[in-house]
């Protein structure tokens, strides 16, 4: 026998759900260790991913 897929369509709050923090600014930053030093830059640098977007952001020192 085959699986049964759910063909119910996702309602707007779990389509959007933990969407409209970061629309309006307010990310879950968390810090990325994997990269530390900038090779362009010469500088140490801090990689920040938001948890809810993954968006990024870098911050040198």
């Amino acid at each position: 026998m085959s699986n049964v897929l759910p063909f119910k369509r996702p309602s707007p709050f779990e389509k959007h759900k933990g969407k409209t923090l970061c629309k309006n600014g307010f990310h879950k930053w968390k810090i990325k260790t994997d990269k530390k030093f900038d090779v362009k830059e010469g500088k140490l640098v801090t990689v920040y991913e938001c948890e809810r977007c993954g968006e990024t952001k870098v911050e040198a020192r």
